[in-house]
């Protein structure tokens, strides 16, 4: 279960949470502007935007979990099971599968109303990409600095959703995330006024009462409803240091805690990686479960006419700084 974020200062930042019981071995990978993609039957695109962000890679293939392009543009993908449906072969659609969405769109496409063109086309197929690595169940945030859509393969087809709050996670469908706002409008950061009676002297006697009923779990609906409200209501100085601070700090509302999730077996999700990107800089910050120090890596320090990927190993460990 996952939690995607946009956020705006003076920069255009993008991340997510990844929360999962394991990890495939991520990578901030970077793939610069000449490695050539290969899709399955969308034939090979040689010459592209380079791409920053998070990926297992296998047999040299970034399978991108969250990325940015070089433009500012940032697609993520995250869990949607039971209702992700991918489809057959059609003539005359971009038959993509959706381990290759990633990077078709971010490939080409600088701004969300460019990938608004290729997905009147999109066909997303059910071929994975080995029979080791079947089909995650999935749905995308597509994000840039104007706006931000989600992107749903369901039984009735592609759906596409203005994202106007910029923020995503799992089930239901977004459509349905977005409706169940519609109970929570009574939250506010600010102190709440008694409509209960006019009877009773009712009072404040705590700071944050405004935002009583804001749901705390982990659910995928809480936390939508959680980060929405922390989002929207976030302020924030327009640094870089402001702004990646406070992204974090808008993630941390939505953390995984070991044992407050058991999934079976001994095993529990975490947040095993938050992220957060300056779209504009092309900058990837990253925290891991056990390393709360944030890491940064700048696709602009590398060669982007290259044709190999670039890889960093996450850093793990608690990093602890001794003031005496």
């Amino acid at each position: 279960m996952c939690t995607a974020v946009t956020y705006k200062t003076n920069d255009f930042y993008f991340g997510r949470t990844l929360d999962y019981d394991f990890s495939y071995g991520d990578e901030v990978t970077i793939t610069p502007r000449n490695y050539p993609f290969k899709f399955l039957n969308m034939g090979t695109v040689k010459n592209h935007y380079a791409v920053i962000g998070m990926s297992y890679v296998v047999k040299d293939y970034p399978l991108y979990y969250d990325a940015v392009n070089e433009k500012g543009l940032g697609m993520a993908g995250l869990n949607f099971v039971g209702n992700a449906d991918y489809k057959e072969f059609a003539e005359g659609r971009d038959n993509v599968s959706p381990f290759e969405f990633i990077p078709w769109i971010l490939s080409q496409c600088s701004t969300v109303k460019e990938a608004k063109v290729l997905l009147k086309k999109i066909n997303l197929i059910n071929i994975p990409f080995s029979k080791d690595l079947p089909l995650a169940q999935l749905h995308w945030i597509i994000a840039d600095s104007n706006e931000a859509v989600t992107v749903e393969s369901v039984k009735d087809g592609i759906r596409i959703y203005n994202n106007p709050i910029g923020v995503l996670t799992n089930n239901p469908p977004f459509n349905e995330q977005m409706f169940q706002l519609n109970n929570y409008m009574h939250l506010s950061s600010k102190d709440p006024v008694n409509h209960f009676s006019d009877k009773l002297s009712l009072q404040v006697y705590s700071r944050g009462m405004g935002a009583l009923g804001l749901p705390g779990d982990l659910s995928s609906q809480s936390r939508f409803v959680r980060a929405a409200f922390t989002k929207m209501n976030s302020v924030s100085g327009n640094s870089e240091g402001e702004s990646v601070n406070q992204f974090f700090h808008i993630l941390g509302a939505v953390e995984q805690q070991r044992g407050c999730c058991d999934v079976g077996d001994g095993k529990f999700e975490v947040t095993i990686y938050s992220s957060c990107c300056n779209g504009d800089k092309g900058i990837y910050y990253y925290k891991t479960y056990d390393n709360h120090r944030i890491t940064a890596v700048n696709m602009h320090r590398e060669n982007l006419e290259g044709v190999s990927l670039v890889r960093y190993p996450l850093i793990y460990g608690e990093d602890i700084k001794m003031q005496n």
